[in-house]
């Protein structure tokens, strides 16, 4: 008795099991249900395209002219017209020195050497010339004047006390703007500079590129320069200098120059990216590269709705692309026209079914 009651409940069970709300598992209605897991995919045509090569670096800023300013006597500051980073044009006093000693000189300088003019005019009259017409002087007549009356040595001596004189007074060589400003009205002169003066209507910009990609780099490459600060700002410029020799750390050293670089400061740090276009090229975004068999390879879309698994080589890359072709090694074709899947293809195989989103 107990061996049927145990067969009956077993049975019993496996007929629950086999009910699902009043249908069987495998009843038409829930084959009907069942629907097999579409591939939905995207497309681009694929077109032969400039291609940028992009190699991206890191680098400092410097000021494409700069000057460091000083006295070149001693004495106290009397006037000073700037202040940090204040704009001055080229020859505007940036500051002078109190020193009465040098006005003096000069104008003494001056006055000797209207007395030798006097007596180079005597003698000149006394030889017979015209002073005022000295083209029909000889040469020799008219410099053996200027020695004996003092004329030429009364010159130098004013050339020297305007030098001497334009030694305490501080102008800008070329527009800019002050920076490093040391001292301050009735401070002594420094003995080291004043200020620097910075030409900041273009920079230069100095970074290192790897020794693997030297080949790639040339003088007049495009490169953009964007602030460490604020990513958004970006700025044009171009390669104007690679230092001939490989560094310690395997790294080339470049230069470059940033026209019309309003914003950025000497000494800023920024990133640089170089570019390069190399035209013709077959190209894909990285998310149509995936690998298979450790090899990289991307899908197509047949006529038939299918995907095709094409082998490729990685011919260049940037930050968003790929420049690519067929892998003749293993026997593939590429062409443009072609309809290349850009997302879905993650797990793909050759032949998978797939429909367009």
């Amino acid at each position: 008795m107990k061996h049927i009651l145990t067969l009956l409940l077993g049975l019993t069970a496996l007929t629950a099991c086999g009910t699902r709300g009043g249908k069987t598992t495998d009843s038409p209605q829930a084959r009907r249900d069942w629907q097999p897991e579409e591939n939905k995919v995207e497309v681009i045509t694929l077109q032969r395209t400039d291609f940028p090569v992009q190699i991206l670096s890191n680098g400092r800023l410097s000021a494409m002219r700069k000057a460091t300013l000083s006295f070149r006597t001693s004495g106290t500051i009397s006037r000073l017209n700037v202040s940090p980073g204040s704009r001055v044009e080229k020859g505007a006093v940036i500051a002078q020195l109190d020193r009465p000693d040098l006005d003096l000189a000069l104008e003494s300088a001056q006055i000797a050497l209207q007395r030798a003019r006097l007596d180079l005019l005597d003698r000149l009259a006394g030889l017979g010339y015209t002073p005022k017409d000295t083209a029909s002087i000889p040469a020799d007549i008219l410099e053996m004047a200027r020695m004996r009356s003092g004329y030429t040595a009364a010159c130098n001596a004013l050339a020297k006390a305007r030098y001497d004189r334009d030694g305490a007074v501080l102008k800008a060589p070329f527009t800019g703007r002050v920076a490093d400003l040391s001292a301050r009205v009735h401070d002594p002169a420094p003995s080291s500079a004043l200020c620097t003066l910075l030409d900041d209507s273009a920079m230069e910009v100095q970074f290192t590129v790897m020794e693997a990609d030297y080949a790639r780099v040339s003088r007049g490459m495009a490169i953009r320069v964007r602030p460490f600060t604020d990513g958004s700002q970006e700025y044009r410029g171009q390669v104007t200098g690679i230092n001939p020799s490989v560094g310690k750390n395997g790294l080339v050293t470049l230069t470059g120059s940033v026209p019309g670089a309003s914003g950025l400061l000497d000494g800023m740090n920024v990133h640089v990216l170089l570019e390069k276009t190399l035209p013709g090229r077959l190209v894909v975004p990285k998310g149509a590269v995936v690998i298979r068999d450790n090899l990289p390879v991307l899908f197509t879309l047949t006529e038939e709705g299918t995907a095709r698994w094409v082998y490729v080589n990685l011919l260049e890359s940037n930050a968003e692309s790929y420049a690519v072709e067929a892998n003749g090694d293993r026997g593939a074709t590429l062409a443009p026209g072609e309809r290349v899947i850009v997302s879905g293809n993650l797990n793909l195989a050759d032949g998978s079914a797939v429909v367009l989103k």
